[in-house]
């Protein structure tokens, strides 16, 4: 059986998602082939000659796409797993099936954006829904199926890691984090750091002094499980940004909260269904000033902090992107 998978664009967390279920895919035992949209999308938007760009965003990604038929002609792939679809079009998708190829789509922004992805669910051959909390709608127009969030256990572990950050925090800085983690009165003493995107903060934010990178920057994954590794404390915060007020509260857990416990760190969560039957060692945290408390709670007992963080870690022993393909390609009867 042959896999073409199909990167999202963007350099974000979603990008993690795409090479999980790449590289667990193959370790399923399916020929992959990757389709690097975001690298080829970058090339053709950078192309200049003299100083002066030949291509505009359209132009760019339509020779982008077109590249993308020709993998379908060059490695004939039984099926086209899609993640996210940022750029995806269902004119794109239809194309795509008109050749034969089942089409599968990850979506990776349930609940928040259900109301762009049902309309790409629509033109999908199956769907795989990363919260299941409008599940009923996605499988109105297409076959769909919730699998959790997963991680890779060659990036996320627990080995060799070195505690010189009391507090670290990895993700995009929407404006209801930036508006919560602001109200924080961190210890004065406290080594705090946050990475990803957080262009939303100005210099005068006192966050600012802790984003250790440009603020419009990633961070991979690769360096975010080592700096889990070298964290006392973290947090998983969802975002409240939403296509509508209504689609802001899920039920699953994050991709954070799975990858936080694979690397052993302890960490507060953010409250959900799923995470409150998952990780009922790990405390919850609603309101900034809990959170001051609970970093002085976990430097002072180092001993119950890494108890609950290695319960936490076994709890999530078996989401692993390999087991997902597997599931995946038990739902494709293949």
């Amino acid at each position: 059986m042959r896999v073409l998978t199909v990167a999202p664009g963007p350099d974000f967390s979603v990008q993690d998602v795409h090479m999980g279920w790449t590289k667990g895919l193959a370790k399923a035992g399916v020929t992959v082939r990757e389709f690097n949209l975001n690298k080829r999308l970058e090339l053709w938007t950078r192309a200049q000659i003299d100083g002066t760009n030949l291509f505009n965003f359209d132009a760019a990604l339509d020779i982008t796409k077109e590249g993308l038929y020709g993998q379908l002609w060059a490695f004939d792939p039984d099926v086209v797993v899609i993640t996210s679809g940022f750029f995806t079009e269902p004119e794109m998708i239809d194309r795509i099936r008109s050749k034969g190829k089942l089409v599968v789509m990850i979506h990776t922004e349930s609940p928040y954006e259900d109301d762009r992805q049902v309309a790409l669910a629509a033109h999908c051959d199956v769907n795989v829904v990363n919260d299941p909390t409008n599940i009923d709608r996605f499988n109105q127009v297409a076959p769909t199926v919730y699998i959790p969030h997963a991680y890779d256990p060659d990036v996320h572990h627990a080995r060799g890691g070195h505690r010189k950050f009391d507090f670290s925090f990895i993700g995009t800085g929407y404006g209801s984090r930036v508006e919560w983690f602001e109200q924080v009165v961190w210890p004065s003493d406290a080594k705090v750091l946050f990475g990803g995107n957080w262009q939303t903060i100005d210099d005068g934010s006192p966050l600012a002094p802790f984003v250790m990178t440009q603020r419009d920057e990633c961070v991979d994954n690769t360096e975010t499980a080592a700096i889990y590794r070298s964290t006392v404390c973290s947090l998983n915060r969802y975002r409240r940004e939403a296509d509508r007020p209504e689609l802001a509260e899920g039920w699953s857990m994050g991709p954070r909260e799975v990858e936080l416990a694979a690397c052993g760190v302890f960490f507060g969560r953010d409250p959900r269904p799923e995470s409150d039957q998952v990780f009922p060692m790990l405390p919850v945290v609603e309101h900034p000033g809990e959170l001051s408390d609970l970093l002085a709670w976990a430097k002072a007992h180092p001993d119950l902090r890494q108890r609950a963080a290695d319960e936490a870690a076994a709890a999530i022993a078996d989401r692993t992107f390999e087991n997902n393909a597997k599931r995946l390609l038990d739902v494709l009867d293949v």
